[in-house]
């Protein structure tokens, strides 16, 4: 990649991570308001409600992420026709499922009672109410979901990071504000597809100035753009399906389980959400700048980028991960008070070990998808899919909500001996030995964390210890290893790049 690629895969990145940023600050300042200014039940009910509601985004089907791709392929070849065609295609197909997506909130809220059955009967109309304002304004923003399709092929990401994370950090205010005065789950809701809404038009507004010469129709709809973005998409539907296995069902299955914990599962989630948000959000940057590579046909450099993002993203989730794991009690307490820590600190510590493990997989999962090389990866994702369900069913029955943070751990490890030992022997588009992954990628960016590790083992073993003590251990743990990470983490050629830059 010459400097000028480099600087635009360096902007989008940042574009994303300020994206990632505002959904972070969202679903990490949120709860401490939340859970003092609700009964326990109430916010339960409320972050069912979103989690339903969520499901929506499954019936983007990947087209966005597709959308991304060609147009950024289109480009590079030159080919706008082709181009047009594919976004129109695609808008079309959003729109019939937003449709779907409008019948399927509306069968799930008539039968709110049979699927949470614990469910305090008081709450079940209010909660029903507000699942289809919320869910039909995100079932409405499926075909906008395509503009920003758009904007992430031409490499102009700042624009959805500015309409998606703005509406984030506004509608969070908003619900703030509306659970502060009431506490009434449809005025919150109501407020929130306010604001949803509101994003969708200023997304149109901006496609129409900045994409001008970008013709979408109905009339430019054809079978075989069809038939293309379905060949594309195949394997993102079975990715997304397995990720709804992974961690779309969790808060569900806690709910069915016991319906009072999904709020004390939820506080530990929204953690998650930092985490996994950040990941994705810097790494997303890598489709276009892969799609590029690959119609080149630079497999050595999609395999080298392949292994050096993925050594970034594994010290990138060990510094944000490692903390939450060794000082779980004390940071719920201090966010959301002592009974949500009390009921959720182990659920956090297996959520945050089975995330980081899976996570991993981040820049390698990204760069198959740029260079389209997804379709060649769809058991493993299934597989983990489905040991995340079920391990999460049974271990849920007989240990509620952290026996279903338990499937998500043993399901992360199987997705990631998955794509080890099977995926990246039949993914010959990206060049690179496993053994560099392994040892480089992985095990460089673990022995630097040494200094964490050990203090997380010390911890455990001497938990009579005073919080003051251990907080002064856990920031000296951090600094330490942070050290290690900056010295034996990078290369000493990356090392050289950031002074230069910075100076």
């Amino acid at each position: 990649m010459n400097d000028k690629e480099i600087l635009s895969l360096a902007k989008n990145a940042v574009a994303n991570v300020a994206r990632g940023c505002a959904t972070a600050v969202v679903a990490v300042l949120l709860p401490p308001f939340l859970t003092r200014l609700m009964p326990v039940e109430r916010y339960a009910a409320w972050v069912i409600v979103l989690q339903l509601s969520a499901y929506v985004a499954y019936l983007d089907f990947g087209i966005q992420t597709a959308i991304g791709r060609f147009v950024a392929n289109a480009n590079e070849r030159g080919d706008p026709q082709y181009r047009d065609s594919i976004v129109s295609t695609a808008f079309a197909t959003l729109t019939l499922a937003a449709a779907v997506a409008i019948l399927a909130a509306g069968f799930a809220g008539f039968h709110l009672s049979q699927i949470f059955p614990k469910m305090p009967a008081p709450l079940v109309g209010e909660a029903r109410n507000t699942l289809w304002i919320v869910a039909g304004t995100l079932a409405l923003g499926l075909p906008g979901s395509a503009f920003n399709g758009v904007f992430v092929g031409l490499h102009r990401m700042e624009i959805p990071a500015l309409t998606v994370g703005l509406s984030r950090i506004v509608g969070g205010i908003l619900v703030v504000v509306a659970a502060r005065s009431h506490a009434d789950l449809v005025r919150m809701g109501a407020v929130m597809a306010a604001v949803n809404l509101a994003s969708y038009a200023a997304q149109y507004l901006i496609y129409r100035r900045l994409a001008s010469d970008l013709r979408a129709s109905f009339r430019l709809v054809s079978r075989n753009s069809a038939r293309i973005l379905f060949d594309y998409c195949f394997s993102l539907v079975i990715w997304q399906f397995a990720m709804l296995l992974v961690t779309g069902l969790d808060l569900t299955l806690v709910g069915i389980f016991d319906f009072k914990a999904a709020g004390y599962y939820a506080v530990a989630a929204s953690l998650i959400v930092f985490i996994a948000g950040l990941q994705n959000a810097i790494f997303g940057a890598l489709i276009p700048s892969t799609a590029v590579l690959q119609a080149r046909g630079d497999a050595r450099e999609l395999g080298r980028l392949t292994v050096a993002t993925t050594r970034y993203g594994v010290l990138l989730l060990l510094l944000t991960g490692l903390p939450l794991i060794v000082a779980a009690g004390p940071i719920l307490t201090l966010w959301v008070g002592p009974a949500y820590a009390a009921k959720g600190a182990l659920v956090l510590k297996v959520l945050v070990a089975a995330n980081i493990i899976r996570l991993s997989a981040t820049p390698y999962v990204m760069t198959l998808i740029g260079a389209g090389q997804q379709r060649l990866v769809t058991v493993t994702p299934l597989v983990e899919g489905f040991t995340n369900l079920l391990v999460s069913v049974a271990a849920g029955f007989y240990f509620g909500a952290v026996g279903v943070a338990l499937g998500t751990l043993v399901g992360s490890v199987v997705g990631v001996c998955g794509n080890y030992f099977y995926n990246m022997p039949r993914t010959t588009d990206l060049k690179f030995r496993r053994v560099d992954y392994f040892c480089d990628a992985l095990l460089r960016p673990l022995a630097c964390a040494t200094p964490l590790l050990l203090f997380a083992v010390v911890s455990h073993l001497q938990a009579d210890a005073g919080l003051p003590e251990k907080m002064i251990w856990v920031a000296a743990a951090f600094i330490t290893t942070l050290f290690c990470m900056w010295r034996w983490g990078l290369h000493d050629g990356e090392r050289s790049k950031l002074r230069f830059r910075h100076a």
